[in-house]
């Protein structure tokens, strides 16, 4: 599947972890939402899943994450082609959040519900769960490392202090240094605040 990136520097996530239960004809269908940043993990999460609730007849799931090189994937583990996977995906975009797994334990009451009762059932305890999660902002920056002079520490300050750089913390050395960070869509503005720093080197790095 593919997911656009988002455009700016600025999503939502959550916090805090959600669950929920559906239950309809005999069949159960419980909700977990959480955090995930990579595959692995997501892995790990489902695996405790699985362990968890071993007696479990399908994992259906979807996910995304890492907004600006989206990773998404659904699966319906065994139901219906679209009748899980999709209808928590669509759970999650309409929920409007990244960096967010939702898996789905189904125990099957004995009686077929049929593609849309599935559809409705997936998509209830999905939304439920992504309702009961605390939700939170997430912003993307850019970090960089500035190296300077001692004799030039009033100057640098006086400079940083009133540019949109952010001081993370301090590298002092044989000269001085500080990790600074910048908002994604603020940076060119930060970084021709500080362009008369002629006694400092500025480098990005990876946090």
């Amino acid at each position: 599947m593919i997911q656009e990136a988002i455009e700016g520097d600025h999503y939502q996530s959550i916090s805090t972890n959600g669950e929920a239960l559906f239950k309809d004809k005999g069949s159960k269908f419980i909700a977990f939402a959480r955090c995930v940043k990579s595959l692995d993990e997501f892995q790990s999460f489902l695996e405790d899943l699985k362990s968890q609730y071993h007696d479990a007849r399908h994992f259906c799931y979807a996910y995304r994450f890492q907004p600006k090189k989206p990773e998404v994937r659904i699966n319906d583990d065994g139901e219906p082609a679209h009748s899980a996977g999709t209808p928590i995906f669509n759970a999650i975009l309409s929920a409007e959040l990244w960096d967010i797994a939702v898996v789905v334990v189904r125990y099957f009451g004995g009686t077929k519900l049929g593609v849309p009762g599935l559809i409705t059932a997936y998509r209830e305890s999905a939304v439920e769960a992504l309702q009961n999660c605390q939700r939170i902002d997430i912003y993307l920056y850019r970090y960089y490392e500035l190296r300077f002079p001692y004799s030039a520490m009033a100057e640098v300050m006086n400079i940083l202090h009133q540019s949109l750089f952010e001081i993370i913390s301090e590298t002092m050395d044989k000269d001085a240094g500080y990790i600074i960070r910048c908002r994604e869509s603020k940076l060119n503005i930060a970084l021709e605040q500080i362009k008369n720093l002629y006694q400092g080197e500025l480098k990005e790095i990876n946090p």
